[in-house]
């Protein structure tokens, strides 16, 4: 079983700043990618950022420049931080993991349950 527990949601104003972090924790064999997703009220999900655990990053073309993506791989942990926010980056903000549970088998995707975030004066 495995587990991925986001922290670091909140309430901030326009041109401030929160760092998201996700712990993945279980049987874990080896992780693929982890990234961030979000969903706004009315709106499907999308991607903010991932990062591959070779290093690789990509991001959403409306959060470059100012949302920075890494990750601790002795911790099996991801970090969102998040710079110069705007109100429509408003939303619930997903873990997301893709990793090997067992040695033997695929492959496979892990939601967290999510962290709001809202930027508003």
């Amino acid at each position: 079983q495995v587990q991925l527990v986001e922290s670091g949601g909140g309430f901030v104003q326009p041109g401030g700043s929160l760092r998201l972090s996700c712990a993945a924790s279980g049987s874990i064999f080896s992780i693929d990618a982890m990234g961030w997703y979000r969903q706004a009220p009315g709106k499907e999900r999308e991607l903010v950022a991932r990062i591959t655990w070779g290093g690789s990053r990509n991001y959403a073309d409306s959060v470059k420049g100012r949302f920075i993506i890494s990750r601790d791989n002795a911790k099996n942990t991801v970090y969102l931080q998040m710079n110069s926010l705007k109100p429509e980056d408003t939303a619930v903000y997903y873990c997301n993991a893709h990793l090997a549970p067992f040695r033997v088998g695929p492959s496979e995707n892990y939601w967290g349950q999510g962290t709001q975030v809202t930027v508003s004066s």
